[in-house]
């Protein structure tokens, strides 16, 4: 146990490039000002997050969108001080909690072992965060792939036998946060970081450019509100559970 907690490794499995930047980027930056390792998981390739009124979504427009999602991400990412990011490429809109998928989440638990593991929550919540709807299809979908993964399979040999002959050693997560559960257990004081929170969510342009000046307000207004509730300038909530 005491060799596990010594590695400062963490996981984010998320479906959509962006996805991140709104639910735990302030934790993230938290963490890597601590020392922490993160890396980023992104399930879906964001082939599907062009402008609403689009008319072109053939092959090659999706690609192009997918492209500049992902480049956007890295530009996050940089912001934010995050190790890797890892694109699995699944198509945008269609995700599923398959075996395929579980299984390429469970490569990236063994081959990076990360001690925090990040993800969306697989129930459907209700209650809107920032009058987002969290009940996504892809974040659900997303949310159930990881808890999947993280047990038994992470930590199992019996499951997925290839990924040892890959020389991917079953791994242990030990602490797991969800994102946009329908009930929060835990926080994190984000009132040093929130500003590379923000500066992390301009980087997605093609998503947020047309809209910044209410989406920036919207992000510190919440994020103070939670900081409320726990006497600090601003915070994110998760569930929290350990593994």
């Amino acid at each position: 146990m005491s060799e596990q907690a010594l590695n400062k490794v963490a996981m984010v499995v998320i479906a959509h490039p962006d996805d991140a930047e709104f639910g735990c980027a302030g934790t993230i930056a938290t963490w890597v000002k601590e020392g922490w390792e993160v890396h980023y998981v992104i399930c879906a390739d964001g082939s599907g997050g062009g402008p609403d009124e689009a008319t072109d979504v053939s092959l090659e427009a999706r690609q192009k969108v997918a492209e500049t999602r992902k480049a956007e991400q890295k530009a996050a990412g940089a912001v934010l001080g995050l190790k890797d990011i890892i694109f699995l490429d699944y198509p945008d809109g269609q995700l599923t909690p398959s075996i395929d998928l579980r299984r390429d989440i469970v490569r990236m638990f063994r081959k990076y072992r990360p001690t925090r593991v990040v993800c969306q929550s697989p129930d459907r919540s209700w209650t809107p965060v920032m009058a987002i709807p969290r009940y996504h299809p892809d974040h659900l979908a997303a949310g159930q792939a990881a808890i999947t993964a993280i047990y038994p399979a992470s930590q199992n040999p019996w499951d997925f036998p290839e990924l040892l002959e890959e020389g991917l050693l079953p791994h242990r997560v030990r602490e797991i946060f969800i994102m946009g559960a329908p009930t929060a257990n835990f926080w994190v004081d984000i009132s040093a970081t929130v500003d590379q929170k923000i500066e992390a969510l301009r980087a997605h342009t093609s998503q947020t450019s047309g809209n910044f000046a209410n989406i920036e307000p919207m992000v510190r207004k919440w994020s103070a509100a939670i900081g409320e509730k726990y006497q600090v300038a601003a915070a994110e909530e998760f569930h929290r559970t350990e593994n």
